[in-house]
Order: structure tokens, then sequence, then C-alpha cells
């Protein structure tokens, strides 16, 4: 097999993600682009782990990394609908850490 073409296409994808975080307004959209990054991050565990033939320890990390996003996911879009019940919005640039309102 070769490993040019999973790190190419794990990159690909965790530039897209990077692009999706720094570029998007809307925060599950930001989410998506996360996870986007982080499936690249699996994927290019899993192909380590499968030309190197390392006892399946780049598996291991990729179902940790599986398990992690799906609590991330949980944990944000709970905070993300919460936030819209209060706000009725979900744009990053509307958001006040201050604890001011919004206007």
């Amino acid at each position: 097999m070769h490993a040019v073409i999973p790190y190419v296409t794990a990159a690909l994808l965790f530039g897209l993600g990077v692009y999706g975080v720094l570029r998007r307004r809307n925060a599950i959209l930001v989410l998506m682009a996360v996870e986007l990054m982080l499936n690249a991050v699996n994927l290019l565990l899993v192909t380590a782990d499968v030309t190197r033939n390392d006892a399946y320890r780049g598996g291991a990390f990729a179902l940790f990394v599986i398990v992690l996003a799906a609590a991330e996911v949980g944990v944000g879009l709970a905070i993300i609908l919460q936030y819209y019940r209060m706000r009725a919005a979900v744009h990053i640039d509307d958001v006040r850490l201050d604890g001011e309102n919004a206007g």
C-alpha cells in the first residue's frame, strides 16, 4: 500500500477543517470542522499503524480520539443549543463571554 495517498488525504481534510474553524461564523459549522480535523488525525493514526505494523497502537489511539470526539460533540451541542434558546442565534461573533447581555 502506498502511504502517500492517505497522508495527502489526511492533510487535505485537516486543512479543510482549519479553514472551516477560521472562516465560519456558525457554531455548529465550527464543530463540524473540528470533527473533520479529528477524522484526519484518525486517518493518520490508522495509516501509520498499517505502514509500520505497530501492534495496533495507532488503532487504539484512533479509538480514543473517536470517544473524545463523541464527548466533544455531546457537550458542544448542548452548550450551543442552550445558547440558542437564550439568544436565538448561534453566531460566534455575537457571543459575549463577560456575562453581559449581547444586545
